[in-house]
């Protein structure tokens, strides 16, 4: 059994679109993209995802650079695993003869259908080095007992 994965649109699709049809030329990048080569991806703006299937369990890898713990929320629902991060940033500067303010507001949602076969309550969810890792532990493999048939008298 394996796990089925979908992607949610963000509502920035259109605006990077359009942007990229007034700022990128037919070939190669822009002078004027800032972000360089990673903005050719930035349409989808959900993280890459490995999916393992081990004996024990499965593991799921999502390549999120740039966020911290807290900026994760993982839940499941109806046998439903979702993933979302939300990361809002404010830099200020203030100079004697001028001001800046700058800000940033960056998320994903993603979701997973789940197996039967798994252990709800026991999933792990762990971020280190930009890598968000779950595990999701399988239940032990019942063993049905043979169908015993009973005479009718």
């Amino acid at each position: 059994m394996s796990l089925a994965v979908s992607k949610k649109r963000t509502g920035r699709e259109l605006p990077l679109l359009i942007d990229n049809l007034f700022t990128r030329p037919f070939f190669g990048p822009s002078l004027f993209d800032l972000n360089g080569l990673l903005f050719e991806n930035d349409l989808a703006l959900v993280p890459s995802a490995n999916i393992i299937e081990n004996g024990k369990d499965y593991e799921i890898e999502l390549a999120a650079p740039g966020l911290e713990r807290k900026d994760f929320k993982v839940e499941v629902e109806n046998d439903t695993l979702i993933v979302s991060a939300e990361k809002e940033e404010e830099k200020k500067t203030e100079d004697k003869n001028y001001r800046s303010r700058e800000f940033s507001y960056n998320s994903f949602y993603r979701t997973f259908s789940l197996p039967k076969n798994l252990k709800v309550d026991n999933i792990n969810a762990e971020y280190h080095n930009g890598v968000l890792k779950i595990t999701l532990p399988k239940k032990e493999p019942t063993i049905s007992k043979p169908i015993k048939q009973i005479k009718v008298n």
